[in-house]
């Protein structure tokens, strides 16, 4: 069996590799370190959670041992797909060279331009960065990338799926034609063999499993739900998704549910926290610090369920993640492998759950044909109490038609009476003022009529013209014309 201290790494690596309990190296480290340690390009696929951050972290710590770092000119860049993965690779560098003098910058978003400046202008050995802000550096002016002599792209796959594709072409121009390129993702779509075979120099390729496969130690289940009704399908399934947690018991230590949407994740996560389970939201558009303090309270145990995007499903390495729920199925196939990829690491045990409605399905056939396997059905955990809730719901819906009705017929039947109440009031209404009637008579008389008019129904009386309810600003005008 391969060791680490079989791979011709620097001494003071293979130490740091010790202190943090390492001996064996996992199938994508024990081939990717050799052939990148000889000088040569790399293309590592391999599912996710293989430890592949260490395949390139590794070897470029020996190789960067010697030399050192002109201001504003690194010696390698390391390109990221989000800000958390470019953090986590930046950890892994703290880990490993601890014992080696390198100096490092992370160039992220949500973090202010001036303190990594500071970092570029002093110069670094290793550039970790997201292509969006490296390349925001760059066009400022703080940033030459002509020194670059390994150049890494990680995730590369999802680097794409997210349109990276002119930004990473931008960057690769602006890099020296002789520096060392190492490719790692987790599966090969047709455009990354055009981008390997334009930047990539005769790479040595290392597929660790077949493509885009689950790992064996996962356990999956979907269940197939449609709602009771189009504007009750959402809240549905989010009470299936509770049932489904609760179904798990302890087993469920805690998990990561995936939504294929931000305002999606905002609302499961309101709408959990609003049942006593304990969750919170992560996606692209919190601020880095909640997005750091979120990840954080996830990973020491704080935190139970982290309702996340896929910017949470690439390279995130969360340890002992009991459960993944996708709460909505991935609209690209090999996302549903990322996602479910963040249970069952290294060799443990885990379960991937699913909630599919009819319009994905066509997207859950997709995700069977590339994971070549059947994926289990699980019972709709709602389907027991959906006719009680039926029952209910038509009960409420006949009490409203019920009131409607009886308030028609209650209109209708004063107007049929109509004509008594009228012939009574029609009389008063006949007599005429007199000319010489004094003002104060057509006053009482005009508020009497009103009186009378709303103790009679308001209304329910029928009106003819002008009614029996003369004004007396009308009356007064006619009496002072018939005076003239």
């Amino acid at each position: 069996m391969t060791k680490f201290s079989d791979l011709n790494l620097n001494p003071k690596v293979l130490k740091a590799i010790e202190d943090a309990g390492y001996e064996t190296p996992t199938p994508i480290q024990a081939g990717a370190i050799p052939p990148a340690l000889e000088g040569r390009d790399v293309l590592g696929i391999a599912q996710t959670g293989t430890g592949k951050t260490a395949s390139f972290t590794l070897p470029m710590i020996t190789m960067l041992a010697r030399g050192r770092a002109r201001a504003r000119m690194p010696r390698s860049l390391v390109l990221c797909p989000t800000r958390e993965l470019a953090a986590q690779v930046a950890e892994n560098f703290d880990t490993y060279a601890k014992h080696v003098k390198l100096t490092k910058a992370l160039l992220i978003g949500g973090v202010s331009f001036k303190e990594q400046d500071l970092l570029i202008d002093k110069g670094v050995d290793v550039l970790i960065a997201t292509p969006g802000r490296l390349l925001d550096h760059f066009e400022r002016g703080k940033l030459i990338l002509s020194d670059v002599k390994v150049m890494v792209v990680d995730e590369a796959d999802r680097m794409l799926d997210m349109g990276f594709i002119p930004d990473i072409e931008k960057i690769f121009g602006l890099t020296p034609f002789t520096r060392q390129t190492l490719f790692f993702s987790a599966t090969m779509a047709s455009e990354i063999e055009r981008i390997t075979n334009t930047f990539l120099s005769n790479p040595a390729r290392i597929e660790v499993a077949r493509q885009a496969t689950a790992s064996e130690t996962i356990e999956q289940g979907v269940v197939m739900f449609k709602g009771s009704r189009r504007d009750r399908e959402a809240s549905e399934k989010r009470k299936v998704l509770r049932m489904m947690i609760d179904a798990e018991g302890d087993a469920c230590s805690n998990a990561i549910i995936f939504c294929n949407r931000k305002v999606d994740v905002d609302i499961v996560a309101k709408s959990l926290k609003k049942y006593g389970y304990d969750a919170a939201p992560i996606h692209g558009d919190l601020d880095q610090s909640q997005r750091t303090r979120t990840l954080d309270g996830f990973r020491n145990g704080d935190l139970r369920f982290l309702v996340a995007s896929d910017v949470a499903a690439r390279g995130l390495d969360v340890p002992a993640v009991s459960h993944v729920f996708n709460f909505d199925v991935p609209s690209h196939a090999e996302d549903y492998v990322h996602r479910i990829g963040r249970t069952g690491r290294a060799g443990r045990s885990g379960k991937a759950l699913m909630i599919c409605v009819p319009k994905d399905e066509k997207n859950f056939e997709d995700i069977e044909k590339l994971i070549q396997k059947e994926i289990p059905r699980l019972d709709n955990p709602l389907k027991s109490s959906a006719p009680a809730a039926d029952a209910e719901e038509s009960k409420t819906e006949e009490k409203p038609k019920r009131s409607r009705s009886r308030s028609r017929r209650s209109d209708d039947k004063p107007k049929t009476d109509a004509p008594a109440p009228e012939t009574a009031k029609a009389e008063p209404a006949a007599e005429t003022p007199k000319a010489d009637a004094p003002r104060s008579d057509s006053k009482p008389r005009n508020e009497s009529a009103r009186g009378g008019n709303r103790g009679g129904g308001g209304r329910d009386n029928k009106v003819v013209g002008m009614g029996d309810h003369l004004p007396s600003f009308i009356a007064l005008s006619f009496e002072d014309r018939q005076a003239s």
